[in-house]
């Protein structure tokens, strides 16, 4: 008896262990963009110019907004504000001068602020 009690009771559970564990969860929901990219990487303002093919950038999530870290001395861009879609985030203001869209695994920026430019093309 003992033995049917315990088969039933994981037969009970199982279910409740496939269900918690969906496939069906959004990037956008969640901090699945926050990381590393690595990839090729530029800026350019006036007579200063950096690109690199091994750059990293890092994104980082504060509050509602994102700050991405670039290497190589590049100036970093903060608090940009994303609207998020299905399975990826797409930068407010997205015109062909402040274009970010970020990914589960890719990031892509063309930025433009203050005559300054900023590219990336990267993946984790």
């Amino acid at each position: 008896m003992k033995t049917h009690i315990k088969f039933l009771t994981i037969l009970l559970i199982l279910p409740l262990v496939f269900l918690g564990c969906s496939k069906d969860d959004d990037p956008a929901d969640n901090d699945l963009f926050v990381g590393t990219y690595n990839g090729t990487i530029s800026y350019s303002s006036g007579s200063t110019s950096t690109r690199t093919e091994t750059g990293k950038v890092t994104v980082v999530k504060t509050g509602n907004n994102y700050d991405f870290k670039f290497s190589d001395g590049i100036p970093d861009l903060n608090g940009v504000e994303f609207q998020k879609n299905e399975n990826e985030a797409v930068s407010i203001g997205s015109d062909l001068s402040k274009y970010i869209k970020i990914t589960a695994s890719t990031l892509r920026i063309a930025f433009t602020k203050d005559g300054a430019i900023w590219t990336a093309d990267c993946k984790r």
